[in-house]
């Protein structure tokens, strides 16, 4: 991509810019250079994406049966792979991320999402009852499940397509419509998902990308506009609490995926080089920028020495680098506005009394990574659970260790903070797995595994983390309306 790009709006089908003619930059992270063009959308390309999307659900889209609509939806995932390249060059671009992880987790994912929840609603049965009745004819009572509507989707920039795909494709295959508002850190892949969507032939409206920033701009209009049914949105807590203030207009539902703080525990009894293993992807995948990700890491005493030893010398074996070298393990952070905030928590730390086991500041790479947003991989000690660092999302490549001593001790521990995302519990004391795991305060916990998801199961985040479950059937309650009928025989 030498070319200087321009990201349109994908609105009832066609590519289209900005009435105002408003444009903003879209920065690559590994290099610091803008690279493309986005086109801000107001209130007039809202207007016309939910408009569009009204259409299409009392039209075409809504006139197809369930086998012709999902047949659409895995034509969308076949395309998606059919141009895998295409893709991941987009993906890559925008968010620096290694081609290695890129190739194995967004593209494969993105594509795979349309597929399973296809696969759901073509399986799904409803509920029926026998109801009695004082003349004893009795009556039959039966659900059915309808589109919810227009969907508001509001994306991050982490996984730009793979959290895209996760709301669109069973949103669609639901049979709703979407208007999606992708992060303005990285558009090309949800503008890249117009031109598949036409080639596959899903109806002009189904599919609508409005570009922008939030307050303001699109999100803003998206999220307040009466003609949004729902709005599902994955990023911030405090983006979330802005989110569900707009739906109380309305009364409209959310699906809020927000931030955590989360945790790992490492028992003395668990095998230690899976745990090292699993501890090192949790913490330092995609440059530490996953919502799922590792920032507190509590190790039973008798081998917290050797399991921090072991993690520091795995932190200083990364690879850095531009997306594109071979053996590259950590990019950069997604812009510069993000790399100042995770410099501002490596500051903190050492406020806060922190003991730096390995690196704690900016790294300075050269050739065309030169002005790239990279950090170093960060592990600390000392901290105490009330320090910032502690407590606060910092949402880049660093952890802080502490020691515990017994189970009781490591469960408070863990659950002493506002959010409840995930954790991860590594123990070969199986008795000790189940009880542990089901006192964390959170909506995903794995045992001696890290992001070992199947698609089929309930994801969300507890307390500050989010509201609402996604995933297989649970996705149901949020894209569609259970509709109960009452038949008197």
């Amino acid at each position: 991509m030498t070319e200087r790009q321009e990201f349109l709006h994908f609105i009832d089908g066609a590519y289209r810019p900005s009435a105002s003619g408003k444009t903003f930059p879209v920065v690559a992270p590994a290099t610091g250079e803008i690279y493309a063009a986005a086109h801000e959308g107001g209130e007039a390309e809202v207007n016309a994406a939910v408009s569009a999307a009204r259409s299409a659900l009392n039209g075409a889209w809504g006139a197809l049966s369930i086998a012709d609509r999902t047949d659409l939806v895995i034509s969308v995932a076949d395309e998606i792979n059919a141009r895998f390249d295409d893709f991941l060059e987009a993906e890559i671009i925008d968010t620096g991320k290694p081609k290695s992880l890129a190739s194995h987790i967004d593209i494969p994912r993105g594509a795979a999402n349309f597929k399973m929840f296809a696969d759901t609603i073509r399986t799904i049965s409803g509920e029926a009852f026998e109801t009695a009745t004082p003349d004893g004819a009795g009556a039959i009572n039966y659900s059915v499940r309808k589109p919810r509507g227009v969907i508001a989707v509001i994306c991050p920039w982490n996984f730009p397509l793979l959290l895209m795909t996760w709301k669109v494709g069973p949103a669609l295959a639901c049979g709703n419509t979407v208007v999606v508002k992708p992060s303005e850190e990285t558009p090309a892949t949800a503008t890249l998902l117009g031109e598949v969507m036409n080639k596959v032939g899903v109806p002009k409206g189904v599919y609508n990308v409005v570009h922008g920033y939030g307050p303001g701009s699109a999100g803003e209009f998206l999220t307040s506009h009466p003609g949004v049914d729902g709005i599902t949105f994955t990023g911030e807590t405090r983006t979330g609490e802005a989110i569900m203030k707009a739906a109380g207009t309305g009364v409209r539902p959310v699906s809020l995926e927000l931030g955590g703080k989360n945790s790992a525990i490492v028992f003395a009894d668990a095998n230690l080089d899976k745990a090292i293993e699993g501890t090192m992807r949790s913490v330092f995948a995609n440059c530490g920028q996953v919502c799922l990700g590792t920032e507190r890491v509590y190790v039973e005493r008798p081998v917290f020495d050797e399991f921090a030893a072991r993690l520091k010398a795995g932190a200083e074996a990364l690879k850095i680098g531009g997306p594109f070298e071979e053996g590259v393990s950590l990019g950069p952070l997604i812009s510069a506005e993000h790399l100042d905030k995770v410099l501002s928590y490596y500051k903190l730390a050492k406020q806060e009394g922190a003991q730096v086991l390995t690196g704690g500041g900016r790294l300075a790479l050269g050739g065309a990574t030169k002005n790239g947003f990279f950090v170093e991989p960060t592990i600390w000690t000392g901290l105490t659970d009330e320090s910032r660092v502690m407590r606060e999302e910092i949402f880049g490549p660093c952890c802080a260790l502490a020691p515990f001593d017994d189970e009781e001790e490591v469960i408070a521990r863990t659950n002493n903070t506002y959010y409840g995302l995930a954790a991860s519990v590594w123990t070969d004391n199986l008795s000790r797995a189940h009880r542990v795991a089901r006192r964390l305060e959170v909506g995903v916990c794995w045992v001696n595994s890290w992001f070992l998801r199947d698609l089929r199961t309930a994801f969300g985040g507890a307390k500050a983390s989010g509201v609402g479950r996604e995933g297989g059937v649970h996705s149901l309650e949020f894209y569609t309306e259970l509709e109960n009928i009452c038949v008197k025989l």
